[in-house]
Order: C-alpha cells, then sequence, then structure tokens
C-alpha cells in the first residue's frame, strides 16, 4: 500500500464503504453471539454500539485515505469515532469491555478481508486493519481517560461540598442527599480525620485516599480545605487505627481523629473535635500520629475551644467536687509537692497509702491518673479551667414529712443562732 491515496487503492476503499452497514450489522451480531453480558445490555446501549460499529468502519476507510495504512505511518484514529455514543454509554459499559467488542469487530472485517481488498491488495489491507485495531484501542483508552479526569473532578469537587456541609453543621437532609450522590453507604460508625495535604491536584490527593482506603475496606469521603485534608471514615470498628492505614495519603504534620459517632448526620462533631485537635497539636510535639482529638482535650482547651473546656469543666473538674473534698485537697498537694506521693502525704497529715488511694479513686472518677506526667498535666488544666469557671454541683433537695412546711428562719431567729 506504497499509495494510499493513488487510483490502486480506490476500489478496495469504495468496496470497504459500501459494507461498511453490513460490517457493522455483522459485528453486532457477533458481539451479541460472543459476549454474554452484551445480550444484557439494553436495547438502547445496543443500538449506540451498532453506531459506534457504522462509525469505526467509516473511520477505517477515513484513516486509510489519510495515509494510515503504511507502515511508517503516524496517523491517529481520531477519538470522534466513539462521539457518535454518548456518555452514559461509557458509563455502561467499562474499558475492558470497549477493547471486546473492538476485537469482535476488527475480527469480523479480518475475515472479509478477501471480500473488501481489490485483487493483490489482500495482505496490504490485512496489515492495514490490524495496525487500524491497534489505533482505535488506543482511541478508546483516551476517551476512558478522559472521562475518568471528568469524573475524578467532579466527584473531588461532590466531596468538597460535603465536606464544606459538614463543618458548618448543615441539616441531616442536606448531608443524606450530597452524600447519596457519591454512593456512601453511611457504614457505622462514621469518624473524621484531618490532616496537612500533601498538595498537588486535589482529585489526585482524594484518589491516593480512596486507594489506600479500598485495601482496609472502608468508605472514605475527602476535601482539600487550604493545606488541610479532611477524611470522613466509616465502617472502620477502630477509626484511629484505620487512620493509621491512610497516613499515606496525608502530608507531614499531625493527624487527628474525632470521636467515632453513629452516622454521618453526628458527623460535625467529630469534625469540629478533628479540627480543633488539628490547630492544637502543634502543642503536643510528641504526640502518635494518629492521635485522637480527645488526648488532646488540655491543648484545645489553652487554644480556646469551648468544647474541650467544657468537657475538662464538667467531666473532670465537677466530678472531683462531686466526689468529695478530699480528692480535689489532695491532688492539689499532690501537685504542690511536685508529685512526690510521701511529701503530698506529710502536708495532708495522713499516712502515705491514703494517698495512694486517693490516687487511685481521682484516675477511676476521671479517666485520668495523676501518676501519669500526661493524665497529670490534663488534670492541671482541668483544675485551673474549672475554678475559672467553677461548675458547683446541686445540694439534693431534702424531703419533708406529709404536712410539714419549712419557714425561713426570721432575723431574731439567725442572730440566736450566731
Amino acid at each position: 500500500m506504497s499509495d494510499p491515496g493513488g487510483t490502486e487503492l480506490s476500489a478496495t476503499l469504495r468496496r470497504i464503504e459500501r459494507a461498511a452497514g453490513a460490517l457493522a450489522s455483522a459485528s453486532v451480531a457477533r458481539m451479541d453471539e460472543a459476549l454474554p453480558w452484551f445480550r444484557d445490555l439494553p436495547p438502547d446501549h445496543r443500538s449506540w454500539v451498532m453506531l459506534v460499529a457504522q462509525a469505526g468502519a467509516r473511520s477505517l476507510v477515513q484513516w486509510l485515505r489519510d495515509g494510515g495504512g503504511t507502515a511508517d505511518s503516524t496517523q491517529e484514529v481520531s477519538d470522534e469515532v466513539f462521539a457518535t455514543a454518548p456518555q452514559a454509554l461509557a458509563r455502561s459499559i467499562s474499558l475492558q469491555q470497549t477493547v471486546a467488542l473492538v476485537k469482535v469487530m476488527i475480527d469480523v472485517v479480518e475475515e472479509q478481508v478477501s471480500h473488501l481488498a481489490a485483487e493483490g491488495e489482500e495482505q496490504q489491507l490485512l496489515e492495514a486493519v490490524l495496525r487500524f485495531s491497534r489505533e482505535i484501542a488506543f482511541a478508546a483508552a483516551r476517551v476512558y481517560a478522559r472521562a475518568a479526569e471528568s469524573r475524578g473532578s467532579w466527584d473531588a469537587r461532590l466531596q468538597a461540598l460535603l465536606v464544606d456541609a459538614l463543618l458548618r453543621g448543615d441539616s441531616p437532609d442536606v448531608l443524606a442527599s450530597r452524600a447519596a450522590a457519591l454512593g456512601w453507604a453511611d457504614a457505622p460508625p462514621v469518624a473524621v480525620a484531618v490532616g496537612r495535604s500533601p498538595g498537588g491536584e486535589v482529585s489526585a490527593v482524594l484518589h491516593t485516599a480512596h486507594r489506600h482506603a479500598r485495601r482496609i475496606d472502608t468508605e472514605v469521603i475527602g476535601g482539600v480545605h487550604g493545606d488541610r485534608l479532611v477524611i470522613v471514615l466509616g465502617g472502620a470498628a477502630d477509626p484511629v487505627a484505620a487512620t493509621g492505614k491512610l497516613l499515606g495519603a496525608f502530608g507531614e504534620g499531625p493527624v487527628v481523629v474525632g470521636p467515632a459517632v453513629p452516622s454521618l448526620d453526628e458527623a460535625t462533631e467529630s469534625a469540629r473535635a478533628a479540627l480543633a485537635g488539628f490547630r492544637a497539636a502543634p502543642a503536643w510535639p510528641t504526640a502518635p500520629r494518629p492521635v485522637p482529638a480527645d488526648d488532646l482535650l488540655p491543648e484545645r482547651a489553652l487554644a480556646g475551644d469551648a468544647e474541650a473546656r467544657r468537657r475538662l469543666r464538667h467531666d473532670v473538674y465537677a466530678a472531683l467536687v462531686r466526689a468529695g473534698g478530699e480528692l480535689l485537697e489532695t491532688l492539689d498537694a499532690f501537685f504542690a509537692a511536685g508529685g512526690t506521693l510521701e511529701s503530698a502525704a506529710r502536708s495532708l497529715f495522713v499516712h502515705p497509702n491514703t494517698v495512694r488511694y486517693r490516687l487511685r479513686r481521682i484516675s477511676d472518677v476521671t479517666g485520668f491518673s495523676p501518676l501519669a506526667a500526661r493524665d497529670a498535666f490534663a488534670l492541671q488544666v482541668a483544675l485551673t479551667v474549672g475554678r475559672l469557671d467553677p461548675v458547683v454541683p446541686v445540694a439534693p433537695t431534702q424531703t419533708l414529712p406529709p404536712g410539714v412546711t419549712k419557714t425561713l428562719p426570721t432575723g431574731d431567729d439567725r442572730r440566736r443562732s450566731l
């Protein structure tokens, strides 16, 4: 085929052009016979495949006219061969299935070479068809690659919108609709992890996160906000451990995991805790990676996180107040003695074993052990927060016998009591 545009090929090209419809029909019939999944396609999808097959036959003619049939040609097949089918076809048929369809069509054309080629040009046409099959496969790959890039960008925008809704605390209906658009199954528990983004294209960052998540069978939705990567995890029994296996998706620096919640509707709480922890994490340089947001309560309180202050005030300081004054007194003495048990016992005029017992009670009541340096720091912050904004437990109401009313003492009564 030394002169593709010459008169020696004009008869071959005319034959292929006239046979385009028959080649497309034969190809579709062969697909129906050889590919079980093709038989299950809806009628409209099968008709789109027929249109693509007809466009492929016309493309073969144009490609030969443009010189694509020569051995040293660099002529590519135009991606327009797939433009006759809507984008819905690319979502219904995978790239692997498309390659199978192309192979069937090329097989049919090869079988018809003896009828399509002019006398003496059978071998040249066969070689040209083989080269054409390679080029059309590359064209299909380009089409699917562009579709994947477009879908990846769109998914990244949807994920970013969902993460924005979580951080703003939007209504459950808004969260549910955006999660449904992403195919989120809302497998419990749900937790939010925050770390630094590694930089680069957002879709590439999220693709890395999804790739790691697939390995541990965990659902994830992510978004990049400035220099932060926010990932929502679903279905991980231990979100902190699961985040540890997703660290490859984050950049350098701390990674903080919010508390687990039952569903996406309640994930705003987890997201806020994780963000507050991420802002406060630099105050604990030796923190594990990832670190639970609850482990950063003292740093979060010092950084101005109202929720951390509330928890330290209610769950630690108020718990000690309710448990009895000797626990607070013992804790103050223990800290004043620099953590030396015997010195604290001397200042309290009690036996060291009494101090040991009270310290164990403090650990049981608050969940923080004064004997552990990290827990002692949290307890000291809790005492400071609690005393700046004290919460005094309400005294129990005294129950009086029926018919008896309580009267307030008069001024003379109060003076006599003194």
